[in-house]
C-alpha cells in the first residue's frame, strides 16, 4: 500500500473514533431565563442535545424532514464516506476505483453541512443574546468538527495512483 494511503487510513480510524462521540455527547446547550423584578433570574428552560437526540426530538414533534436530513448528513454520509474510502483503500481490485474516489470527494463537502447550520445558529443566538438566552457549544460539536476536519484530510491525502 502506498505511505499516503497508510496515513489516509489511519487518518480515517482517526475520524471514526471522533464520529462516535461527536453524534453522542451534548452539541448544544440552551438556557432560557427572565430577569424578573425583586426575584431574580428565572430558569425557564434549559436543555442539552446531541445530534441523536436532537433527531429523536425533532422526528418526535413531527418533523421528519429535518430529522431526516440531520440523519443524513450527520450519519448516513459519513459511514457511507467511510466505507467508500475503506473500500478503495483495501481492496486492490476494485472497478471504478479512480471514480468512486472522485465520488467521495464530491460527498466530502457534505460532511460540514450540519458543522456550518450550527455555527449560523450560534452565531444567530449569540447576536440575539441578552441575559435571559444563554447558548454553549458542548464537546460533541468538537468532536463532530474533529470528525469532519480529519476525514477531509484522510480523502485529500488518498491516492489513486498505483504504488
Amino acid at each position: 500500500m502506498h505511505t499516503r494511503n497508510i496515513i489516509a487510513a489511519i487518518l480515517l480510524v482517526i475520524s471514526l473514533i471522533c464520529l462516535v462521540p461527536g453524534l453522542m455527547q451534548p452539541i448544544l446547550s440552551l438556557k432560557i431565563g427572565a430577569a424578573l423584578p425583586l426575584v431574580g433570574t428565572l430558569t425557564l428552560h434549559e436543555s442539552s442535545q446531541s445530534i441523536l437526540k436532537t433527531i429523536e426530538t425533532l422526528n418526535e414533534n413531527n418533523n421528519a424532514l429535518v430529522a431526516f436530513l440531520i440523519l443524513l448528513f450527520s450519519i448516513i454520509v459519513p459511514l457511507f464516506k467511510a466505507v467508500s474510502l475503506l473500500s478503495v483503500l483495501l481492496i486492490k481490485k476494485l472497478r471504478n476505483h479512480s471514480r468512486l474516489h472522485k465520488f467521495i470527494a464530491l460527498i466530502s463537502k457534505w460532511s460540514m453541512a450540519d458543522v456550518f447550520v450550527v455555527g449560523v445558529f450560534i452565531a444567530f443566538l449569540s447576536s440575539q443574546s441578552n441575559e435571559a438566552l444563554e447558548a454553549k457549544l458542548g464537546t460533541g460539536f468538537y468532536w463532530f468538527l474533529a470528525y469532519c476536519l480529519i476525514s477531509i484530510a484522510a480523502s485529500q491525502v488518498m491516492t489513486t495512483e498505483k504504488a
